[in-house]
């Protein structure tokens, strides 16, 4: 269940990473949306096994 809600949650940091990128945000809030991500994806990747 956890593993299922990081990869969400994962998703839709990947998809607000993608999408401020494209309104030319602060390349500081990009940077910390795909570090969250990935923080996200590995915590549910590590629940896993």
């Amino acid at each position: 269940m956890w593993t299922l809600i990081l990869g969400v949650v994962g998703a839709f940091l990947i998809g607000g990473a993608i999408s401020l990128k494209s309104q030319k945000a602060h390349i500081s809030w990009i940077i910390a949306l795909w570090v969250l991500a990935g923080l996200s994806l590995i915590a549910a990747w590590s629940l896993t096994y």
